[in-house]
């Protein structure tokens, strides 16, 4: 049986490595706070399973960085740390001070380690860390691992979100070379799945789709051109625990698909399996983020790994789930 921390674990992402080490037998450490408007759930609330029901299960409902203050375990076999302040774009934009918390959150997250010295850390950074100037209308491609470099020419990252994860990457290398602990980062981009927290967009667009049946007019955020690499929740489980003992020099792996969809064709594209083809307009006082942001998929393959699931079956999934279950309107 292996001990292994999850921080952020009552999250969206964070639910499922729960379930997938649960499974396996392992016993499982989640902390969260359940920060409003972050994802993270109430143990009896999460969807699919009941973590409750396992006795391998340990939560602790406290901010992670009191956890590592508190926590003197030193014999565990992984630590994934996932805990953010990150709530989609609407917080990532309207309250990037809220978000930059992250800064203390991943240097308190490295200060435990060196001290604690789990196995291996699996780090969480974001598809935000990469530079904004590769990623707009006019000047865009897919984005690969080494088009970030922590040396003399460092972009500019996305918004406070952007910064921190691309700090905690720093520290995690920091963390390897002076320190000796063994990492690997992941860069994931815009993950998606059934039971992700309305405040992304992709549930949110899934829902409205069901709920305008027969409506002339569907509005999407932002101009609606803008486009995203849309990943499913149970690839990037799955990349992540087909790579994470091939590295342990704090080096960075996308999880992506290399296939960029617009909000505008995401918006048809569920719309039209609903059975209507309404007019698809964007919103423009709503935040849209960067224009464009594609993984490249070249190092994961080289690693092993090549995601599965399309996203027009990853849509017909989620629909096929948000009409069995009811939701606030």
């Amino acid at each position: 049986m292996r001990k292994i921390l999850i921080t952020g674990g009552a999250g969206f992402v964070g639910r499922h490595f729960c379930k997938h080490f649960l499974d396996q037998g392992d016993q499982v450490h989640c902390v969260d706070a359940l920060v409003k408007d972050t994802g993270g759930l109430d143990c009896a609330l999460w969807p699919f399973f009941n973590p409750g029901a396992y006795k391998n299960f340990h939560f602790y409902r406290q901010d992670c960085r009191d956890y590592f203050k508190e926590n003197t375990d030193d014999d565990f076999d992984y630590s994934l740390h996932l805990a953010a302040m990150v709530g989609g774009r609407m917080m990532i934009e309207n309250d990037p001070l809220a978000v930059a918390c992250d800064l203390s959150i991943d240097a308190e997250y490295w200060r435990w380690a060196l001290k604690a010295r789990p196995k291996k850390t699996v780090c969480f950074s974001s598809s935000a860390a990469y530079p904004v100037a590769l990623q707009r209308e006019n000047n865009w491609c897919l984005l690969k691992e080494d088009m970030i470099s922590l040396g003399d020419n460092i972009g500019k990252p996305d918004m406070s979100y952007g910064w921190a994860k691309l700090t905690s990457e720093y520290l995690a290398r920091l963390a390897h070379e002076k320190y000796g602990l063994k990492s690997v980062i992941y860069r994931p981009f815009s993950g998606y799945g059934e039971g992700q927290d309305d405040n992304y967009p992709f549930p949110s667009i899934c829902k409205r789709a069901l709920d305008l049946k027969g409506s002339p007019v569907f509005q999407v955020w932002g101009t609606g051109e803008q486009m995203r690499d849309f990943i499913h929740i149970d690839d990037c489980v799955r990349g992540v625990l087909m790579t994470m003992d091939l590295i342990d020099d704090a080096q960075a792996v996308n999880l992506s698909t290399g296939i960029l969809t617009s909000f505008k064709s995401f918006a048809a594209m569920a719309a039209e399996i609903c059975g209507h083809k309404p007019l698809i307009i964007g919103m423009s006082d709503k935040p849209s983020g960067v224009f464009a942001r594609g993984g490249d998929i070249s190092k994961q393959r080289a690693l092993g790994f090549i995601p599965g699931i399309d996203f027009k079956s990853g849509i017909i999934k989620a629909l096929e789930y948000y009409q069995k279950k009811p939701w606030t309107r």
